[in-house]
């Protein structure tokens, strides 16, 4: 279907892919994983035609259809959010437009002359977009667009009034309603609340067509796919099974060349050891002779490539007072929408909080009535004594310095700390080496989204406020934050759609929006995000695992 053969691709001094080889079957569903920056949005964007290789070939049969879903979307305005996702419906949705073009020229008094022939194109035009179902296209795009959490006064409304966020969930309906043979999927859950997600697992788990897909969600993996691509130091070596299977697999690989490269070092060491010893003996020179060119033959095993994950411990944060936040009497509203109305919570030090909710419920706007971005309407949000905030949320990316290398931010950051201290701290965000001297302007959303969390914590303040921290991140980057969260002694509220988090962080529930999602009503659960699943049945407001 779609195959790589010895393909090499080099970036300047950075070499991506060496005598790499892959391929994708019909049908099959690949993770595609490897540290950011080890190429994995290169191989998409070979496959599409947007880039070549140096050397070797790509094959992409000519018939195929391909979809491919990226981080980076394109402006989308001036027609409705139904329109642009009918879109990708290949031939059904040029002919939806092409008809919506053509009722307009009809009820237009100036083309009256040419109504003939206007006419005469809409019956052809309406008998091949029959033929091709294209009137249950509508009812397909909605029901991809509410499965994606949009509500019907967002679909029937101009794309262009959308944020980003739900910009990228348009452009994910776009490309699932295509139906393609092959479907390219980079970090397709970045945007996505827990509640679409599970939709998204149903939908790409009966899609009948191959996948291959980034994501750093390693349920949302296991869940899906049946194989793994992981590119490694240049090479692209596939694993049959899930995430899990291929995390224990690539373990046992390392240990069996760990051993191997032992044995032959040990062995190389033996023989060596007689060369020296008998070099000079004329009596042992033939001897001496074979075992050198039977040295030079034999193939040197190397170590294993280690993707080395830095621990890193956090410097313990001042105290805070025992009430952190006090939200009292929350009122808030946009327009006719009302998000809170008569809110009150107390936020006390050492508690986790995290904020669930079904879209719209309000998550975001509480977080930034929190962090002093936003102003209720009325009511109040106080904040306790000795406090010290840190506030990650998707903005805080636009902060950094472009024209800045990483170790220069840090620097500017940090002035009185030494040079060995920002790369441990770089180093544990997983920027080793020359990394430190990339411009932020060239980093990727995760590398950008790593940096400002290594900002934040590298004297940590004893309240964090963090929505979506995990968007953009790597696994191995992920799950080290994790832990070291674990030990974080101050107060945090947060907000994830990522089980890792939320299971291992959540010791306080704030469910926002109810089952129905119009239910103004909080749900405080006191106890953890797992107990919280196991007592109510659901991972999220009206989803039922």
């Amino acid at each position: 279907m779609i195959s790589f053969s010895n393909i090499h691709k080099q970036y300047g001094k950075q070499l991506i892919f060496v005598d790499a080889s892959f391929q994708l079957n019909p049908g099959e569903k690949v993770g595609l994983v490897g540290p950011n920056g080890s190429g994995k949005t290169t191989l998409f964007r070979m496959v599409v035609g947007e880039e070549s290789p140096d050397e070797g070939e790509v094959s992409v049969p000519k018939k195929l259809t391909i979809g491919y879903f990226r981080q980076d979307v394109e402006e989308m305005t001036g027609r409705p959010v139904l329109d642009e996702a009918i879109a990708g419906s290949g031939r059904a949705g040029d002919l939806h437009h092409e008809l919506e073009d053509l009722h307009q020229a009809m009820n237009d008094p100036s083309r009256a002359h040419d109504m003939d022939r206007i006419l005469a194109r809409f019956g052809e035009v309406q008998e091949e977009y029959e033929h091709l179902g294209g009137y249950t296209l509508e009812a397909q795009a909605r029901e991809v667009l509410h499965g994606l959490g949009l509500k019907d006064d967002q679909i029937d409304g101009d794309v262009g009034a959308l944020s980003g966020g739900w910009k990228m969930r348009v452009a994910l309906a776009r490309v699932l309603l295509g139906m393609p043979d092959a479907l390219l999927m980079d970090e397709p859950t970045n945007h996505l609340d827990i509640e679409s997600i599970i939709w998204l697992e149903q939908f790409l788990k009966s899609y009948p067509g191959a996948l291959l897909m980034t994501s750093h969600d390693r349920e949302f993996m296991n869940r899906i796919v049946s194989k793994i691509a992981d590119i490694d130091a240049g090479e692209i070596v596939a694993y049959s099974g899930n995430y899990d299977f291929y995390e224990r697999e690539r373990a046992i690989r390392e240990s069996n060349q760990q051993a191997a490269f032992a044995r032959q070092q040990s062995m190389l060491a033996k023989e060596q050891r007689f060369i020296d010893r008998f070099k000079t003996h004329a009596a042992k020179a033939g001897q001496v002779q074979s075992r050198i060119k039977a040295l030079d033959k034999i193939e040197k095993i190397e170590l294993p490539k280690k993707r080395q994950v830095v621990k890193f411990e956090f410097r313990t944060p001042p105290r805070s007072g025992d009430q952190v936040a006090v939200i009292e009497d929350l009122h808030k509203s946009y327009g006719a929408r009302v998000i809170y109305q008569g809110f009150n919570l107390t936020i006390r030090r050492g508690e986790r909080w995290a904020v669930m909710g079904r879209n719209g419920a309000g998550k975001t706007t509480l977080l930034k009535m929190i962090a002093g971005a936003s102003a209720p309407d009325s009511g109040s949000v106080r904040l306790g004594a000795s406090l010290s905030m840190g506030y990650f949320a998707q903005q805080s990316l636009d902060v950094l310095g472009a024209d800045l290398t990483i170790l220069e931010q840090l620097q500017q950051d940090f002035p009185q700390e030494g040079i060995g201290s920002l790369r441990t701290l770089a180093g544990a965000f997983q920027f080793s080496g020359d990394d430190v001297d990339k411009k932020i302007r060239a980093l990727s959303g995760g590398e950008k989204s790593r940096l400002a969390m290594a900002r934040m914590l590298y004297n940590p303040p004893n309240f964090l406020v963090l929505d979506e921290p995990t968007n953009h991140l790597d696994l191995a980057t992920k799950e080290m934050l994790v832990e070291a969260l674990k030990n974080f002694e101050g107060t945090m509220v947060f907000v994830s759609h990522d089980r890792v988090f939320l299971r291992g962080l959540g010791s306080r529930v704030l469910e926002l929006g109810g089952e129905s999602g119009t239910d103004r009503t909080p749900r405080v659960y006191p106890g953890t995000y797992t107990e919280y699943v196991r007592a109510l049945g659901h991972e999220a407001p009206g989803i039922y695992a």
